[in-house]
């Protein structure tokens, strides 16, 4: 599994409307709307590193209202939860 997380600068009065049609994408997990430098940030769990691609570049960045983004990869994940059988569940 990639997991991804992308923040992103939105025009102020389009924020509700970005954050539905991103949590609305295939892959995408969750949208969260924070304070701060970004408006929005959205975590990406994908099979792949070509279905990452997909779902930054054709999907979710042409979504209109977005002004910015930046994305990063991780690369491992600490936490209490078991993420990977989490987001795994009907994926066989």
């Amino acid at each position: 599994m990639v997991t991804a997380i992308v923040l992103m600068n939105i025009e102020p009065k389009r924020i509700n409307d970005v954050a539905q049609a991103l949590v609305d994408i295939p892959g995408i997990s969750e949208v969260y709307s924070v304070g701060g430098r970004f408006d929005l940030v959205a975590i990406i769990r994908v099979k792949d590193n070509d279905e990452l691609a997909r779902v930054v570049t054709e999907k979710s960045l042409k979504i209109e209202g977005i002004t910015s983004s930046e994305t990063l990869i991780a690369f491992r994940a600490v936490s209490r939860h078991d993420l990977e059988r989490l987001f795994a569940i009907g994926s066989e």
